[in-house]
């Protein structure tokens, strides 16, 4: 296990030096920062000024040079913006956008593990149809749609909910919805099916052979084995979940990360950008490995 966790973490470098390249020549391909800085009345020599005290006026190559060499120690520069070390306004956002993934995720998972388990005892009837259905119908939304759709109805239409912001739960409650519903859909489907195989296993009938009631065969024998799968889906989802907290954030004007990216693409915030991306692929990386991990835990069977 420890040397696959070593493992894991050296290819990890790889992946992240190719990331932070391509922001890296995506940022300095989409324009002139200065000039969204300092607007259209300002003067060529203080583009200039200005250009030369960001360092922008030097060789590209030298530019990426630099960069590496302070994204390995962590230092990403300051905000052009609010002029603050990008990195830390990045990690202070980053609580807030964890927020809304882990409150995703977990109301994902309380409502679509119960659907799936009663659709795949119930396969083929009326309420298997009804809830594959509504779970299609879930999935095919897109969260900022349905988020708006959110707003009209619960906060414009009947007045029970925040519009947008934050600091308090019934801020939380429409964003946590918006971006829980495709992913518990997902779950949902995948909870089913993993529950109708096992049940046609030669073990489940084994056990009904043996007089076993139903619900202890389901409970201790099909259930066990149908949720290896999902556990590793789920943690494989929350990393969808926090990029997916951009739009969200967007739309309800959620203070997280994703606001702040968003912000920053807009003012071509440069800094800001490859320090929120590194985050969020750093993030990825390790909930990945957490799954990989989690899975073969749960299953001695799995090689690593």
């Amino acid at each position: 296990m420890l040397n696959y966790l070593l493992r894991r973490v050296l290819e990890a470098i790889p992946v992240l030096l190719i990331i932070v390249t391509f922001v890296f020549l995506l940022v300095n391909v989409a324009g002139d920062p200065v000039a969204s800085m300092l607007g259209e009345e300002a003067t060529p020599e203080q583009v200039a000024a200005t250009r030369h005290a960001l360092g922008l006026d030097r060789p590209l190559l030298v530019q990426y040079g630099d960069y590496l060499w302070h994204a390995v120690q962590g230092d990403f520069g300051d905000s052009y913006r609010f002029g603050q070390p990008a990195l830390v306004l990045v990690l202070q956002r980053l609580p807030v956008t964890l927020t809304l993934a882990v409150s995703g995720i977990l109301l994902a998972v309380i409502v679509a593990i119960p659907t799936g388990v009663i659709a795949a005892v119930r396969r083929g009837g009326v309420l298997d149809n009804s809830l594959l259905g509504l779970s299609v119908l879930a999935k095919a939304m897109p969260n900022f749609w349905l988020g708006i759709m959110l707003i009209l109805v619960f906060s414009v239409g009947l007045g029970l909910l925040p519009v947008s912001g934050s600091g308090s739960m019934a801020h939380l409650v429409l964003p946590a919805v918006a971006l829980a519903t495709g992913v518990g859909a997902e779950i949902m489907m995948l909870v089913r099916s993993s529950v109708v195989e096992e049940l046609g296993n030669d073990y489940v009938r084994t056990a009904r052979g043996k007089g076993i009631k139903e619900s202890r065969v389901l409970r201790a024998h099909a259930l066990r084995n149908a949720f290896v799968p999902v556990t590793s889906i789920v943690l494989l989802q929350f990393s969808g979940l926090i990029g997916g907290a951009i739009i969200v954030e967007t739309v309800f004007a959620w203070p997280g990360l994703g606001m702040l990216l968003i912000q920053a693409v807009t003012n071509k915030d440069l800094p800001v950008v490859q320090a929120g991306v590194f985050v969020i692929a750093l993030m990825i990386i390790a909930v990945n490995l957490c799954g990989d991990v989690i899975f073969r835990l749960s299953d001695r069977r799995i090689q690593l």
